[in-house]
């Protein structure tokens, strides 16, 4: 039987932000293996690779003068500078895959998303908070990646990121991530059933057949009330 409903094909554009250490990467990465037609975008950066990075994977990586390069080319939807190196959203690939249906995820800085939201208002942007900054301190110190001066400098900026969380659609705070992933999971399911998706709504022949016995019943027993 087919469906009653006809709903756009195109994805929806998922916007995920937080300050690093909320939990954003994890939280994403258990969507991807729980919830279908979910494609993650690839970031490009000019920042040197860390310990567990894979190229084409957690990243694009580029050199400084290859990032500048792609500026002049148009080839990005957004890109921002974070701790003096860039951070960019190639936008060919996205809309591929938004138009074949996907939910495009891009994990970016609060400043990216904030651009990314001036040109598609009807994105859904989410953020992910930490529980509380001792917890966020504890992370960012347990990660083990970064200097000290490097550690101070991501939690003064949390701070201030933090305070766009108003710009958003939707806060999760990463308490347990079980939890967490819930309930962006659940943000996911409900914006694709969302009645502006909707393109037509239809009732085929045999629910047309249906629809007119149940009224001639109707009638028919008024008529005997009568």
């Amino acid at each position: 039987m087919s469906n009653i409903l006809k709903t756009r094909k195109k994805g929806n554009l998922i916007v995920i932000s937080g300050p690093s250490g909320a939990g954003k990467g994890t939280i994403i990465k258990s969507l991807l293996s729980s919830v279908e037609g979910v494609w993650l975008s690839i970031s490009m950066t000019s920042r040197e690779m860390r310990k567990g990075d894979i190229p084409d994977v957690s990243y694009y990586f580029v050199s400084k003068e290859e990032f500048e390069d792609r500026i002049e080319k148009g080839i990005f939807l957004e890109y921002a500078t974070y701790n003096g190196n860039y951070y960019g959203t190639p936008k060919d690939k996205i809309v591929e895959k938004l138009n074949a249906g996907f939910d495009v995820i891009l994990e970016i800085e609060i400043q990216g998303a904030l651009k990314v939201k001036e040109l598609i208002p009807d994105a859904i942007f989410i953020f992910i908070m930490p529980p509380s900054m001792r917890e966020l301190r504890k992370r960012l110190v347990n990660r083990g990646t970064d200097s000290a001066d490097k550690i101070l400098s991501r939690f003064r900026r949390a701070y201030q990121e933090i305070n766009e969380v108003t710009k958003y659609n939707y806060v999760v705070i990463n308490d347990e991530v079980e939890h967490a992933v819930s309930k962006v999971q659940a943000i996911l399911l409900s914006e694709r059933c969302r009645v502006d998706r909707i393109e037509e709504v239809y009732l085929n022949n045999e629910e047309e057949e249906i629809h007119e016995l149940l009224v001639d019943k109707e009638l028919n027993n008024e008529e005997r009330v009568i």
